[in-house]
């Protein structure tokens, strides 16, 4: 048994938990990134990658059944499950592997396998017997799944982001419990897949989008799909045929299902972590009182960075916020607040939603497109979706936008960027929009928003319309 003495001991090496390593090494500070599996990041092993192989499986099948549309006739696709299955697993191993790599690149020493507790604000234990002295300490630890007290019953039949993937085939039926973005990913990939689904959610809104039309836009595409019951609470128990689901007033309504995917959020994974030897203030979840801007928690020697403060839990977030607390643990009293990125979240549904920056206030005017008539849209058949874009009412600089409609994932980066640079609507309408784009479906949107602020309109632009414009 050994005392280990470093200036930064990062607990956790995900996404959050390599950046800090990384970022505090390039500070000229000692570094221990302490890590019980080195497993890989979440986003490689059971988040990003492997849900979006399963959602491009999903896409292939769609597209082979709805190709009537374009006067294409096939037979109905022939779903392989076990074959679906296998391709998964193999690319998210690929992937793994790939984020795997990093740890090789580490100089010696840096990597301890083990689990670490405080015992201290600036010292850990370590179950190898060892001993951790640090100068400061970031926490990222990471989320786990949670399984909500009315599933529990059911458990041998449930499943989540953490163990869907490892199915040797696809289930024939699946409830989907949580009508947030994995929620929805998985569940419209299942459905794509011949696999019968149904989404339950608490809560009244889809993706946790405020009520309005583009939020009605994704209810009414994904609807179309497959059954979604919000502001239902079910319980569950296992039955002879795999697990019943009941709810309602007076539980009259009842739905059975192979198995059940929970997908209701993650909670921060401090189990075993000791956090009270560390003498942080916790909130009312448990989780260390942190400053956003610089990760301290509570002006103390310790930091907390990705999904671990549950602040912004979407990988480039874990990435930035692992450089702010890399930074910052190295430097060690000298705190410096560092730039956050603007808000950014996609989700890869069909249509894609994404959200940006800030929603709409009283201080903003609101552009809006519908892509029920957009030409591009119209000529691909993905013609669906509302999006929104927001803009300070005095001068029509971006603040924020909710985009639902096909190519979203693209359009939001534009939107991202828009917001970030300080650019108004005026200011992104002189640049080049090619005809027939998705993109140029933003224009609508953002000439409305030049009219309700009285922008100017500069002599060498064309506002005209074009075929197929919303």
């Amino acid at each position: 048994m050994a005392n280990i003495e470093t200036d930064v001991a990062i607990i956790g090496a995900g996404t959050a938990g390599l950046a800090a390593e990384r970022h505090a090494r390039e500070e000229g500070a000692r570094t221990l990134l302490i890590d019980e599996a080195f497993a890989g990041t979440t986003c490689a092993n059971d988040g990003c990658m492997p849900s979006k192989l399963l959602i491009a499986a999903g896409e292939a099948a769609h597209g082979a059944r709805h190709a009537g549309e374009f006067g294409i006739e096939l037979p109905a696709p022939q779903i392989d499950g076990t074959a679906v299955m296998k391709r998964v697993r193999r690319l998210r191993d690929h992937f793994v592997t790939a984020t795997k790599k990093q740890f090789e690149t580490l100089p010696d020493g840096v990597c301890v396998q083990a689990r670490a507790q405080f015992t201290g604000q600036t010292r850990l234990s370590l179950d190898t017997g060892d001993t951790v002295s640090a100068r400061a300490i970031v926490i990222a630890t990471g989320a786990k799944p949670v399984i909500p007290e009315p599933f529990k019953a059911a458990r041998e039949a449930i499943l989540t982001h953490e163990t869907i993937f490892d199915l040797e085939d696809l289930p024939a039926s699946i409830g989907v419990i949580g009508a947030g973005p994995l929620g929805l990913e998985l569940a419209q990939a299942l459905s794509r897949l011949g696999v019968r689904v149904e989404v339950f959610d608490m809560g009244n809104t889809l993706a946790g989008l405020p009520e309005g039309p583009s939020e009605a836009s994704l209810r009414a595409a994904l609807q179309k799909e497959f059954p979604v019951h919000l502001s239902v609470g079910p319980s569950a128990e296992l039955i002879a045929q795999g697990v019943r689901l009941t709810w309602g007033e007076n539980d009259e309504q009842t739905a059975t299902f192979d198995r059940l995917l929970i997908a209701a959020g993650r909670a921060p994974h401090f189990n075993g972590l000791g956090l009270d030897a560390a003498g942080l203030e916790l909130d009312e979840h448990g989780t260390p009182v942190f400053d956003s801007d610089t990760l301290q928690c509570a002006g103390s020697p310790v930091f907390i960075a990705g999904d671990a403060n549950h602040d912004r839990p979407i990988l480039h977030e874990a990435s930035a916020e692992g450089t702010i607390a890399g930074r910052n643990a190295a430097r060690y009293p000298d705190c410096q607040p560092l730039s956050r990125k603007v808000l950014l979240q996609i989700m890869f549904t069909e249509p894609n939603m994404a959200r940006i920056g800030q929603p709409g206030e009283e201080t903003s005017v609101t552009g809006r497109v519908d892509f029920g008539d957009q030409g591009r849209a119209r000529v691909m058949a993905r013609n669906q979706g509302v999006s929104e874009i927001y803009a300070d009412a005095r001068d029509g600089r971006l603040m924020g936008a909710c985009l639902v409609g096909p190519g979203v994932e693209h359009m939001a980066h534009l939107i991202a960027w828009a917001v970030q640079s300080g650019t108004t609507a005026t200011d992104l309408l002189d640049q080049p929009f090619y005809h027939p784009t998705l993109e140029e479906g933003l224009k609508t949107a953002l000439q409305q928003i030049c009219k309700a602020v009285s922008a100017p309109r500069p002599p060498e632009r064309d506002d005209g319309f074009l075929p197929g414009e919303s």
